[in-house]
C-alpha cells in the first residue's frame, strides 16, 4: 500500500505543470479516492489477518481440550469393530478378555506388562445404562477403573475402594433418572461414552491363568432392561471404513482441522463438556463450535477459516512439548534418572495434562491405583547401554511401597519385551529376591547373567539401549510414599 502511494504520489507532481486547474482536480480527486480504496483494503486485509491469527489460537486450544475425546472415539472404534470378540477386540457391550501376558514378539501395543490380565468392555449408556457383574475375587487384587468420553476415571471399583467380593453395578449415563433393582450400585457416568478398563492380577503361572480365566468368565455386562432375563447380545455390525491397522495417534493427528472439529461436535451431543469447562465452552463458540449442535466448517468467515487450518500441527507439537514443560509447572517430576506423573485420571480443567496423557498412556489410572515411573538412563544426560551393566540398591525395608503390587518392566527403546534366556521380562514382589547380609537387595539389570546366586535378582537386558519402567499399584498414602514425595524409587547405577 505505502509503495503505491508513493509511486501515485511522483505521478501527481510530474503532471502538474502538464494540467490545468480543472484537471488538477479531477486527477486529484481520482487519486484520492484510489488511495482511499488502498488504504481501506490494507485495513481489511490487517483486519483479516489478525482474525485469522486469533481464530488459530483459538483453534489450538479447543484442539488441545477436544483432543482426549476425539481419541477415545478412535481408539473405541478400533477396538469395537469385530463381529465377535477375538484375541484383541470386541464388540460394543461385550467383553474383551485377555487371556494371557503379550507374547515376547507381539507389538501391537506399546509398554506391554506381565503383572495383570486386561478384561475390556466399551459401553454406551447414552440410551440405557448398562448392569456390570463381577465375582467373588477371593482376596486378589483387580481393579475396574472407567473412563468417561474425555478420559477421567469417574470411578473405580475394585479392592482398594470396594473390596473382593462379589459385585452389581449400574453405570448410568448423563440426565438419567430412574430405579435400579434391589443390590444395583449405580455409578454416574458424565458421558454417553465409558470405557471400564479392567484390570485382574495375575502371576503368569499355568495355574494362576486358569484361576484368572475363570474369575473372567464369570464377568457380565447387560443393558439394564434385560437385566435378569436371559441375555444374548445382537449381532455386532462391521464398518469396512474403519481403519484398524493405522496407530490411534497416527490417525487423530492425520485429521484436517475441518474433520477433527466436526466429529468432536458430533461427539459433544452424548459427551458434554463439564461444568467447569464453562470458559472454554465460550472460546468454543467464537469458531463455531457449540454443543449440541453440527459443526460446519463453510459457514465460517475466510480469515477463521484461514485460522482453524492451520492449528492441528502447532496444537500436536504444544501437546508433546508438555513432556519437557510439564516438569516445571509440576505435573511431571524428575528425580533420580526417573520420570513420573501422579496427576493421572482425574484433570480437572488441566487440558494440555490431559491431553499429553491421551497421546502418550491412554487409559492411565488415577495415583492412588496406580504410578508408572519411568527410566530411559541413570540420569538426564545419558541413556542405558546394555553393553554396561546396572544395579538399583533398596536399603533394607525400602523395597517400592506399596498396598497392591510393584514390579520393574525391561523394553527395548520402542518399549516392547525383550528376548531373553529366562523369558523374564519383569522383576517383582513375586520373585524370591535374594537379599544381602545387611537385608537390602539389589537388582541386577544387565545383558548376561550376574550369576546363579544372583539370577534371582536378574531383570535381563538387550545388548543396545533399553527403557525401565516400575509399575506401582495402589501406592501407600503415608510415608514412605511415592504419592507425598517421602519416597522415590532409586537411580539405577552404572557399575563396573
Amino acid at each position: 500500500m505505502d509503495g503505491d502511494a508513493t509511486r501515485r504520489g511522483l505521478c501527481l507532481a510530474m503532471t502538474l505543470g502538464a494540467l490545468g486547474t480543472s484537471g488538477l482536480a479531477r486527477a486529484a480527486d481520482s487519486l484520492l479516492v484510489e488511495l482511499k480504496q488502498d488504504i481501506e483494503d490494507g485495513v481489511d486485509s490487517l483486519k483479516g489477518d489478525v482474525k485469522a491469527r486469533q481464530a488459530r489460537d483459538l483453534a489450538i486450544e479447543a484442539y488441545i481440550y477436544a483432543y482426549p475425546l476425539v481419541t477415545m472415539e478412535l481408539t473405541r472404534r478400533n477396538l469395537t469393530n469385530v463381529a465377535a470378540p477375538e484375541a484383541a477386540r470386541a464388540p460394543m457391550g461385550q467383553f474383551l478378555k485377555l487371556r494371557g501376558y503379550p507374547a515376547v514378539d507381539n507389538h501391537a501395543v506399546t509398554a506391554p506388562n506381565a503383572d495383570t490380565l486386561y478384561t475390556i468392555v466399551w459401553l454406551d449408556v447414552a440410551k440405557e445404562p448398562w448392569v456390570v457383574s463381577t465375582p467373588d475375587m477371593k482376596g486378589r487384587f483387580f481393579l475396574l477403573p472407567m473412563l468417561d468420553g474425555w478420559t477421567d476415571v469417574f470411578e473405580v471399583p475394585g479392592k482398594r475402594t470396594t473390596g473382593t467380593g462379589p459385585q452389581k453395578f449400574a453405570i448410568t449415563g448423563p440426565g438419567w433418572k430412574g430405579s435400579l433393582p434391589a443390590g444395583v450400585k449405580q455409578y454416574k457416568s458424565p458421558t454417553g461414552m465409558v470405557w471400564m478398563l479392567g484390570r485382574i492380577y495375575c502371576t503368569g503361572t499355568p495355574e494362576d491363568y486358569a484361576e484368572v480365566h475363570a474369575l473372567q468368565d464369570q464377568m457380565s455386562a447387560v443393558p439394564l432392561s434385560s437385566y435378569g432375563k436371559p441375555y444374548t447380545p445382537p449381532a455386532a455390525t462391521v464398518d469396512p471404513n474403519v481403519d484398524s491397522k493405522t496407530a490411534v495417534r497416527d490417525l487423530v493427528e492425520a485429521m484436517d482441522a475441518a474433520s477433527y472439529f466436526a466429529l468432536f461436535a458430533q461427539l459433544l451431543k452424548t459427551n458434554p463438556p463439564a461444568a467447569a469447562d464453562a470458559p472454554m465452552v465460550a472460546k468454543l463458540a467464537k469458531i463455531g463450535i457449540v454443543p449440541g449442535q453440527d459443526f460446519d466448517a463453510s459457514k465460517l468467515s475466510a480469515p477463521v477459516s484461514k485460522g482453524l487450518a492451520e492449528a492441528p500441527k502447532p496444537a500436536q507439537a504444544k501437546i508433546m512439548n508438555w513432556m519437557k514443560k510439564g516438569a516445571l509447572a509440576g505435573d511431571l517430576k524428575l528425580k533420580n534418572g526417573w520420570t513420573f506423573t501422579t496427576k493421572t485420571g482425574l484433570y480437572g480443567t488441566n487440558y494440555i495434562q490431559r491431553a499429553l496423557i491421551t497421546a502418550i498412556g491412554l487409559g492411565a489410572n488415577r495415583p492412588q491405583d496406580a504410578v508408572y515411573p519411568t527410566s530411559t538412563g541413570p540420569d538426564i544426560l545419558k541413556k542405558y547401554d546394555g553393553s554396561k551393566k546396572y544395579v538399583m540398591h533398596f536399603p533394607k525395608g525400602q523395597l517400592p511401597p506399596v498396598n497392591g503390587f510393584w514390579s520393574l518392566t525391561m523394553y527395548d527403546t520402542g518399549y516392547f519385551f525383550v528376548p531373553n534366556p529366562l523369558n523374564r521380562y519383569t522383576v517383582s514382589q513375586r520373585n524370591k529376591l535374594k537379599p544381602n547380609a545387611d537385608g537390602s537387595i539389589d537388582l541386577y539389570i544387565q545383558n548376561e547373567s550376574p550369576g546363579a546366586d544372583k539370577e534371582e535378582n536378574w531383570l535381563p537386558a538387550p545388548k543396545d539401549g533399553f527403557i525401565l519402567m516400575m509399575r506401582l499399584y495402589w501406592p501407600k498414602d503415608k510415608a514412605p510414599s511415592l504419592l507425598d514425595g517421602s519416597w522415590f524409587p532409586p537411580r539405577a547405577k552404572e557399575v563396573a
